[in-house]
């Protein structure tokens, strides 16, 4: 990889380190129903993105209108198209993964992001014709039998983690395609689909506007810490590096949420488990491996 997209890679990485601590928000909220979790988390999300974008981003808010005005209409329709699918699917996956971890286990929705980097490897490599060398592929294959290994528990578990999976991945292949629109602007365009989206069911189901301070703070916390950065970050890597590199990062994600079910919030782990989490670690080196030796060969010419 080019020294010049390395700061790619690092932003990917950053994202997904900082998801790896999101239980710990959430396990916060359990009290609360999760369906109210998700629709403050996108209502809090859009308030604080679109400040952010009328204070400090405008030229690149007029950027795209300019850029938008100037394609074809059916140009237009396939942008439309992928921001509707990618906010759908980005909905779906905060939805599952959120009821997974306050209501199935911590486990299963680190779990989720074990498969999630196969599904977008391959989906690239299929979808997008990326290019997955032999080593690539080797750790793909270390990767699946670490899947293998923790998926002899819970089908249920399993099955909830599919789904999450699936969610996401297609979510990045799909944000792959879109590169003429600025990141942010993009994001906040899906926050704003997925607010008109989850509306309806907010007004019908919704008992009270909560006024709980503690809801609000982790709300806020989510919706900024956990919502914003880390996604902006993730759509900013991919503007320098495949979809298949960056869904191999997301392997930092579950290692770090398994380390906090297991040392802050006490979750038991057995033997099976953890040579499953280490093949893992050792797939995502095998992976990024060109990567790792840039920032090594980089390192060393600066010392």
């Amino acid at each position: 990889m080019p020294k010049s997209n390395l700061k790619f890679f690092f932003a990917g990485i950053l994202s997904f380190a900082i998801w790896g601590f999101f239980s710990i928000p959430l396990r916060n909220l359990k009290e609360f129903p999760s369906e109210e979790i998700l629709y403050y988390r996108i209502f809090t999300s859009l308030v604080f993105i679109w400040i952010t974008i009328f204070i400090f981003r405008r030229k690149y808010l007029k950027s795209d209108i300019a850029y938008l005005s100037s394609i074809t209409s059916k140009e237009r329709k396939i942008v439309f198209l992928q921001l509707a699918t990618s906010t759908v699917l980005l909905t779906s996956n905060w939805y599952t993964y959120i009821y997974a971890v306050n209501n199935v286990s911590l486990q299963s929705a680190a779990f989720a992001y074990m498969v999630c980097p196969l599904i977008t490897a391959f989906g690239g490599f299929i979808l997008l014709k990326e290019e997955l060398s032999r080593l690539k592929l080797l750790s793909l294959a270390i990767a699946l039998f670490s899947i293998i290994l923790l998926a002899t528990g819970s089908l249920i578990e399993v099955a909830w983690s599919v789904i999450i999976a699936t969610l996401y991945a297609f979510y990045l292949i799909i944000q792959r395609k879109m590169k003429n629109l600025d990141k942010l602007n993009v994001l906040a365009t899906q926050i704003g689909l997925a607010v008109l989206l989850m509306m309806p069911l907010y007004i019908g189901n919704h008992e009270s506007f909560p006024t709980n301070l503690w809801f609000w703070g982790n709300i806020t916390v989510v919706a900024v810490i956990f919502t914003i950065i880390p996604l902006f970050m993730s759509l900013y890597a991919l503007i320098g590096i495949p979809s298949s590199t960056l869904g191999i990062i997301i392997y930092v994600n579950p290692l770090i949420a398994f380390a906090v079910a297991i040392f802050y919030f006490n979750e038991h782990i057995d033997s099976h488990k953890l040579l499953a989490y280490l093949l893992l670690l050792v797939s995502v080196i095998v992976f990024n491996w060109s990567i790792i030796k840039d920032i090594f060969t980089f390192n060393r010419k600066n010392i």
